[in-house]
């Protein structure tokens, strides 16, 4: 099995309270295999239920109100006893049973067994019960709740590197460089240089990561991948019927728009008639299937970005790099894993940053394009709260940059510092930082702190 970062984080969580956890996230990223690997670790005894597979289990919440009826319903579709104290239950694809997340609250109170669920962001199905569970969360009478949400991803490029056995300590050296601005050791930045190509064609998806540690073969690797956009093909005929012709055609022309001059996602390609706000749920339906990552431009590179946010105007990029360079038929991922520096494949490297900032912690993902300074591929918020541009440059000429120029010489923008990600090891000048690209891996957003303000009410109280 594969180890993925989320493992610890779901450890910290049955650690610390008796909360149950429900994984999101696109199908296939991991998420039952996730629960699977925590019942190795902690439990002697584990079952797993699927709404999907098993529709006769939506019945076992029907009509009941208690977690003894529950139980004792749940019980009739275990293999062997249910030992308190030393079970995890799952319940798998709760999408296709809303009571399950409306009533494992009455489970997790009664305390005998620990929960999991898992759940596929099929459309606004699940993104409404998730808003109903955070709300039942915060009504709850646990002062913590009864049940966190986490979001799943495919693997991001340190655990794919982690997966084909490059070694910690060679991660460990490339951290000192990125916080010191030097430069990697020349065989370590040529080696990882072709592990991220590597990782561009199979991508993070887990059955093809499993498949090419498994084989080698890229065919098996791509039938995979196939198998993989079948099945979310499947998804949108069978989860949004009203508007699947959109939906799908949407999807479909990604890899075509991302490959496209500007990249940004041009509406009369899809429908010489269409209007962004008759179909602006189409593109939501994916986003909130976790399919696809929509990247909004802005008007100013100025933070709040979502001040600034244009929504008809985005790029919308692929949830894994792999799938994305699957869809390109032009030989292009022999070409890329050759390191042929005389091709443009922009589009897939882009991509893989995008998953990558998503993955860390960027839910919103924003790009600059005006007419008179330029496009910049992406904008994020600094941990001081400054903009910083991110330039991505698949070819040799990365030093080219005039729109990220133009920003940094506006003194209006207050921006301290920009990223250039090349295939070219670590430099700067000025402002401009020039990263290997598998260094995304340390571009992440800045953790949440919890504030507490007193109001001085002194003066104002009465005697």
């Amino acid at each position: 099995m594969l180890k993925r970062k989320i493992d610890s984080i779901i450890d910290s969580i049955y650690d610390g309270s008796n909360m149950a956890l429900m994984l999101t996230g696109a199908r296939q990223v991991g998420k039952t295999n996730a629960f699977r690997r925590l019942a190795q670790r902690r439990f002697e005894h584990y079952l797993e239920i699927n709404f999907l597979e098993t529709p006769s289990a939506k019945h076992i919440f029907d009509g009941v109100e208690n977690a003894k009826e529950m139980l004792l319903r749940i019980s009739a579709f275990a293999d062997e006893p249910l030992v308190p104290g030393k079970t995890f239950i799952l319940f798998d694809e709760v999408q296709k049973c809303p009571d399950c997340i409306t009533k494992i609250k009455f489970l997790v109170d009664e305390g005998s067994f620990r929960y999991g669920l898992t759940g596929s962001l099929l459309g606004v199905e699940l993104k409404d019960l998730k808003a109903k569970a955070e709300q039942m969360n915060k009504d709850a009478d646990m002062p913590v709740g009864y049940m966190d949400i986490k979001e799943m991803f495919p693997l991001d490029f340190e655990e794919f590197t982690e997966a084909i056995g490059v070694a910690p300590n060679v991660w460990v050296h490339i951290r000192e460089c990125f916080d010191e601005r030097k430069m990697v050791d020349a065989v370590v930045h040529e080696r990882m240089m072709a592990v991220y190509r590597l990782y561009l064609m199979v991508g993070g998806m887990p059955e093809p990561v499993l498949q090419y540690l498994k084989s080698n073969d890229m065919q098996l690797v791509g039938q995979e991948q196939q198998a993989i956009l079948n099945l979310y093909k499947q998804d949108i005929g069978q989860y949004d019927t009203g508007n699947k012709l959109y939906i799908d055609e949407i999807f479909k022309l990604i890899p075509s728009e991302l490959n496209a001059k500007n990249k940004r996602f041009i509406l009369k390609n899809l429908n010489e008639n269409f209007k962004f706000n008759r179909y602006e749920d189409s593109f939501l339906w994916l986003k909130n299937a976790g399919v696809a990552i929509p990247t909004y431009n802005v008007e100013e590179p100025k933070v709040p970005f979502i001040l600034n946010k244009q929504r008809n105007l985005f790029k919308l990029f692929q949830n894994d790099v792999g799938l994305l360079a699957y869809q390109y038929a032009d030989g292009i991922q022999l070409r890329i894993l050759s390191g042929d520096v005389n091709i443009n494949f922009g589009a897939v490297y882009e991509n893989a940053v995008a998953q990558e900032l998503h993955a860390h912690g960027f839910e919103d993902l924003y790009y600059f394009n005006s007419k008179k300074q330029g496009e910049v591929d992406f904008l994020i918020e600094g941990i001081d709260g400054t903009p910083i541009p991110i330039e991505v440059k698949s070819g040799k000429d990365y030093e080219k940059h005039n729109a990220l120029n133009n920003l940094l010489s506006n003194a209006d923008y207050d921006i301290k510092i920009a990223y250039v990600l090349c295939n070219d090891n670590v430099s700067v000048q000025d402002k401009r930082v020039y990263l290997p690209v598998y260094m995304t891996t340390f571009i992440r957003k800045k953790k949440e702190t919890r504030s507490v303000y007193r109001l001085d009410l002194n003066g104002l109280r009465s005697n």
